[in-house]
Formats: C-alpha cells, structure tokens, sequence
C-alpha cells in the first residue's frame, strides 16, 4: 500500500469546497483538539517537574539569583 502524504496546501484546497457550517465545525473541532492537546502537554510537564521538585532536583531563590546561576 503507498504511504500518501497530505500537505497543509490539500488540506486548505479541501475545505475550500466545504460549506460555510461545516468550516465552522471543523474549525471547532480542530480548536478542541489543539487544546485537549496542550492539556496532555502541561500535565507531562507538571508531572515532570513534580518528579524533579522529589527527587530535589529544583533549585529557589529570587530571580536575579537563578538567573545568574542559570547564566555561569
């Protein structure tokens, strides 16, 4: 079976013959997905750095101190 590749230009041609109400619908349910997708992406994030803050691998102070640290 050929693997085919869509590119962003198809799929913008495509939905160029889509109704406006259906543009509408996909337009929102592409924004759900991004941001149930950001979601998955911070709660990665906040566990990772739950895990570190455990394992004392976070560092405090004010924030010309860190950055200093972060810049020697």
């Amino acid at each position: 079976m050929m693997n085919k590749m869509v590119t962003l230009d198809k799929v913008l041609e495509e939905t160029e013959h889509l109704e406006f109400d259906d543009r509408e619908y996909l337009l929102n349910i592409l924004s759900k997905r991004q941001i149930e997708l950001r979601r998955i992406e911070i709660s990665k994030r906040v566990k990772e750095a739950l895990k570190a803050y455990k394992e004392g691998n976070v560092k405090s102070g004010k924030l010309n101190e860190l950055w200093k640290d972060l810049n020697d």
